[in-house]
């Protein structure tokens, strides 16, 4: 410690600084992401597999409708087929630019009557416009890709106005918990270990820490829970594929034997069943944040009240009996 502190000051504060730096790692292939998306786009049936991505997509763009305000330049980040974008009027937002890593998707967006909009090639993970030059930012089910989170959303927060707005959506931790554990199940049976099938997801409590870090303020955070039927495990997984959400992991394993998939299939079906097959279960989280401006409302100071707690019940009036 004595030899620490004898060293300039400069220098002290480097070491200090580099020994709080937590090195980023890597969880997701960006490249096969990437080329999943791109395999999923170019499908003649492709449009099969939109249903849930064009249904949280469509809930998402009836929030930027909420705000009582048109939006001069916008963009919709990771937008897929535009899932967001072809739900977007002319009337809230003034400019849209387009991003995505798939130019196969990208040239599938529609938008709707109206609406001027722009597509760009762009991983999202390099997010890259000019500093406060953005009124909104949109996301939906693609943020759950991104290795680096906490960068993305710095990123985006430099890029947005004062008083600009950040508003997505990501699959949370309960997402596809009946596959998940059948799988394990499965394959702790059969092989006697667990392998990483299904990628992780966020859990909504990070959200909400990612956001407060990244400098967004009155935020609003909330789940909803989206129930899907299907008839085997077989028709799941093959849906997942179809919407380019299969595993991109770097850890995932390159093969999933036949036995395994079978007893899977048998073990999901006996916990999760139906008369006419099977559940699974997709949980979204949808969040709001807001870029700190003056004018923004403010919360009073700490003790500023002029009505205590405990005479809640004098204000309410006593209880009814019935």
């Amino acid at each position: 410690m004595f030899l620490v502190t004898k060293l300039p000051k400069t220098l002290l504060n480097y070491i200090l600084a580099r020994s709080y730096c937590v090195p980023v790692v890597s969880i997701f292939d960006r490249n096969v992401k990437r080329l999943q998306r791109e395999r999923a786009a170019k499908r003649e049936d492709v449009e099969l597999y939109d249903y849930i991505k064009d249904e949280i997509g469509f809930r998402l763009s009836d929030r930027i409708f909420d705000v009582q305000r048109q939006f001069r330049n916008a963009v919709d980040l990771g937008a897929g087929r535009g899932y967001v974008t072809n739900h977007v009027l002319g009337e809230s937002v003034e400019k849209l630019t387009v991003v995505d890593m798939s130019p196969t998707m990208l040239s599938q967006i529609k938008g709707t009557p109206g609406l001027n909009f722009s597509v760009r090639v762009l991983d999202e993970e390099k997010f890259d416009f000019e500093k406060e030059s953005l009124d909104l930012v949109v996301s939906s089910l693609s943020l759950h890709w991104i290795n680096d989170l906490p960068a993305c959303f710095r990123a985006i927060n430099e890029a947005l106005v004062p008083d600009g707005v950040f508003m997505g959506t990501m699959f949370g931790g309960e997402t596809l918990y009946e596959l998940r554990s059948s799988l394990q199940l499965a394959e702790q049976e059969r092989r006697g270990g667990l392998s990483p099938h299904i990628s992780p997801f966020t859990q909504i409590r990070d959200v909400g820490m990612l956001l407060n870090r990244s400098n967004f303020t009155m935020l609003t955070i909330d789940t909803d829970e989206i129930v899907v039927g299907y008839p085997t495990m077989f028709e799941l997984m093959g849906d997942l594929k179809g919407m380019a959400e299969n595993n991109a992991a770097f850890s995932r394993p390159l093969h999933l034997s036949r036995d395994v998939m079978l007893a899977a299939a048998a073990i999901y079906q006996d916990m999760y069943g139906k008369e006419d097959g099977i559940a699974a279960t997709f949980q979204v989280i949808y969040f709001v944040g807001w870029k700190p401006c003056p004018t923004q409302p403010k919360p009073l100071e700490r003790g500023s009240a002029d009505i205590s707690l405990k005479d809640l019940a004098k204000i309410v009036g006593p209880k009814k009996s019935k």
